[in-house]
Parts: C-alpha cells; structure tokens; sequence
C-alpha cells in the first residue's frame, strides 16, 4: 500500500476548495435577475443551508452530542456577534457589492468559511485511516462543495457580483481546507475532538443566517407560498444528493 505523504492531502483538499467554484456554473445561463428572482435565489440557498446544517448537527452528534451543542451555540453567538460589528461599517465593500448587501455576501461567505474549516479536518483525519478512504472523503466533500458553492452564488449574483468574481469567492470561502488538512492528517488524534464542535459551530451559524437573513428578505421579494414551496423543494434535493453521496 502507497504511504500517504503531506503533499498528497494538501492535493486533494486543494482540488475540494477548486470545486466550490463550480456552483456559478448555473449562473451563465441567467443573464437577467429579477427582484422575484432574487427572492426565489434567498429561498434555494435556505433549503441548501438548512438541508447542510441538520446534517452537520447529526454527523456531529456521531462525535459528540455536548460538543455539538456547544459548538452551536457559539457559532450562533459569535455570527451574532459579527452581524453587530459589520453593521457600523456604512461603507463596507465586497468586489462590487457596497452596503446592505456587502454586509450580506460577507455573512454568507463567512459562514461558508468557517465550515470548510471543519470540512479541512475532516479531509486529513480521513487519509490518517489510509489514502483510499482519504480519496473517498475528498471526492463527498468536493461533491458537497458544490451546493455550498451554489449558495453563495445566490446570494451574491442576484445582487450584482458577476459570475466570475461570484466563483472566485465561492473557492476563496473553502480555502480553508487545505489549510487544516494537513495538520490534522498529521495529528490526527489530537484534531479529532474538535470536529464536532466545528460541525456543531458552522450548523449553528447557518441556521442564524437562514432565519435571520435571507427568509425575510425572500418573503419580501417574492410570495410567502412561492418560497414556501422552494425552500421545501431545494430540501429535499440536498437530501437526495446527500444520501447520493453516502450511498
């Protein structure tokens, strides 16, 4: 069996962070955002953020259940904390997005940052069990990189960040994982405690983000019936697609 070296992880997490980039893809494909569009973009990313965090929650409790509560809970105080700092900065920019909605694509891209942290760990305790499992855990991850990477997308795009600088961020937002995966593959025993706080910490700041962000402004650009119905579909595709993944 081929040892597993350093460079090896640092490949694959690498290539799970380029991956992220592939959910503006759609994107190309819709030149015109509507305000009703904007809104129907906030309800998918709810279902896909949503879809993620209970899974993140269950996988978590896999660990450790206090630690996943705990994580939770300071995932939802520090985002708080966060949305309190940014909204002093009148003139906060992100690319070319100014304002309340640079304040929006910071806090969504934030969140997505602090889950590829967990997900860096994840890769390199995987290829501590051998490179075979390493390469399976990449390639669920990378997969799963794409609807995260989506979410963001929907959230930036409509509110007129173009594609490619979209993209850029979405993969800026998991480079994280390469960062962390090479140490915890190299102390994997000391790193694994944490995973379920960092499960528990990045569920916790999603869940905020859907209920506090995007359901209302969704609601305001769009029907509460219409966005009923797609959150609830965009749901059940992520489940789907993640038991596809596990499967």
């Amino acid at each position: 069996m081929t040892e597993v070296t350093t460079f090896t992880v640092f490949t694959y997490a690498c290539l799970t962070a380029i991956v992220t980039g592939f959910g503006a893809l759609p994107f190309l494909f819709v030149p015109n955002m509507t305000r009703r569009w904007l809104g129907i973009s906030n309800a998918i990313a709810v279902g896909l953020m949503l879809a993620a965090s209970f899974s993140l929650i269950y996988e978590g409790i896999g660990y450790s259940l206090f630690r996943v509560i705990t994580g939770l809970l300071l995932g939802l105080i520090f985002i708080r904390v966060t949305q309190v700092k940014l909204s002093r900065y009148e003139h906060l920019r992100i690319g070319n997005l100014g304002g309340i909605d640079a304040r929006k694509a910071f806090l969504i891209i934030g969140v997505m940052t602090m889950h590829s942290f967990t997900e860096g760990v994840g890769v390199g305790v995987s290829f501590g069990g051998g490179e075979e499992l390493g390469q399976f855990v990449s390639a669920a991850i990378a997969i799963h990189n794409i609807p995260e990477g989506l979410a963001i997308c929907l959230v930036v795009i409509p509110r007129g960040m173009t594609v490619v600088r979209a993209a850029l961020w979405a993969v800026l937002s998991s480079l994280p994982q390469p960062l962390t995966a090479v140490p915890a593959f190299a102390f994997v025993e000391a790193f694994t405690p944490f995973l379920a706080v960092g499960f528990g910490f990045a569920a916790g700041a999603m869940i905020w983000m859907v209920f506090s962000e995007l359901v209302p402004e969704a609601v305001e650009d769009s029907s509460p019936n219409t966005v009923g119905v797609t959150v609830t579909l965009s749901v059940a595709l992520m489940i789907i697609f993640q038991e596809i993944i596990r499967s």
